[in-house]
């Protein structure tokens, strides 16, 4: 198993070894014990699971202390483009955004620390993705940036046209102008 460092303070990504043999494959998705020690401290406390159709962007959310949420996200079926916005004040990535292809076959994952905008848009015909948590959803604790900003100049590699995102999230606000982060 391979935990590799970003170039985001504390953002990681983790590539499971796939055993595979004429029935299928299979994967240790997650074991606390191969954790990187940065990362041993994390209590997951609650999995997600979302199914959507190509081109629906789910994006970019956040929780605000003291209920921020750390993630780890992987893709089961299809593919998805993982974008996170580091909205750190304090981080020399402050402002800026990490895109990773997390998709069925290459089984990779994203740890995504707290204080981090985190979205994906769907790639493939369908998709199932399915995420980890370390605090539990609170709506008053709700924080997101609005996903074509031009400001951070995110390539979702699809276009306008092809995406379907909720009318929550088109109304969400730009950087700049979102619910500040402060550890």
């Amino acid at each position: 198993m391979a935990w590799i460092k970003t170039n985001f303070k504390g953002v990681w990504t983790f590539e499971p070894k796939i055993w595979k043999d004429q029935r299928g494959y299979f994967i240790e998705s997650f074991n606390i014990s191969s954790l990187p020690v940065e990362l041993k401290k994390i209590d997951f406390k609650q999995d997600n699971e979302a199914k959507s159709t190509r081109g629906v962007l789910r994006g970019l959310h956040y929780q605000l202390p003291p209920n921020a949420q750390s993630k780890l996200v992987r893709c089961v079926t299809g593919e998805i483009l993982d974008i996170i916005v580091d909205i750190r004040p304090d981080s020399d990535t402050f402002g800026k955004y990490l895109s990773v292809i997390l998709n069925e076959i290459n089984k990779k994952q994203l740890f995504v620390p707290s204080g981090f905008a985190h979205g994906y848009v769907v790639l493939s015909e369908t998709a199932i993705v399915s995420y980890k948590c370390d605090h539990f959803y609170d709506p008053l604790a709700e924080g997101g940036l609005k996903y074509n900003d031009p400001t951070m100049g995110i390539n979702w590699i699809l276009s306008n046209e092809q995406l379907v995102i909720s009318e929550k999230d088109t109304n969400l606000p730009v950087f700049g102008e979102h619910k500040t982060f402060v550890v």
